[in-house]
């Protein structure tokens, strides 16, 4: 193996790790209110979408299948945190938005993750590495968007 074979290799299990370890502090010690984790995430993509999603959209975000996803939308939408209404682009199709309560819950939740996020974060990094690593996740999403076009 040559040296940036193995670089790369050792890099991306560092991330990986590092996410995966992360992903599970959060969730154990995280203060979700009533939802799961993957419920909130929903809501939190919903919230930065103001013309709202499709299903298939929330697929990538929530790195969930199409059924998985559908379900969990269902969940919401019987709480009344989701409301479904016709894409105007596509009539086979309908956009997820949030509704007022949704809205309310998915900012009262991502304040409280947001102050979780930035402990976690700030514990190991300063603030020019969370820029680099920001800026280095960038890259990495853009350039695999790329070859996936």
């Amino acid at each position: 193996m040559d040296g940036t074979t193995r670089l790369a290799n050792v890099a991306w299990e560092a991330m990986f790790r590092a996410q995966a370890t992360l992903a599970r502090e959060f969730e154990r010690d995280g203060d979700w209110g009533d939802l799961l984790p993957r419920e909130y995430g929903v809501l939190y993509a919903l919230s930065t979408a103001a013309e709202g999603l499709r299903i298939i959209d929330l697929c990538d975000d929530a790195l969930l299948t199409q059924a998985g996803v559908s379900r969990l939308v269902s969940r919401l939408e019987r709480r009344g945190l989701v409301e479904r209404s016709p894409d105007p682009h596509d009539g086979r199709a309908s956009r997820l938005r949030l509704t007022a309560e949704g809205r309310e819950v998915q900012r009262r939740i991502g304040r409280v993750h947001a102050r979780q996020v930035t402990k976690a974060m700030t514990r190991a990094l300063t603030p020019t590495q969370l820029k680099t690593l920001h800026e280095l996740s960038i890259a990495l999403l853009e350039q695999a968007e790329r070859t996936t076009e």
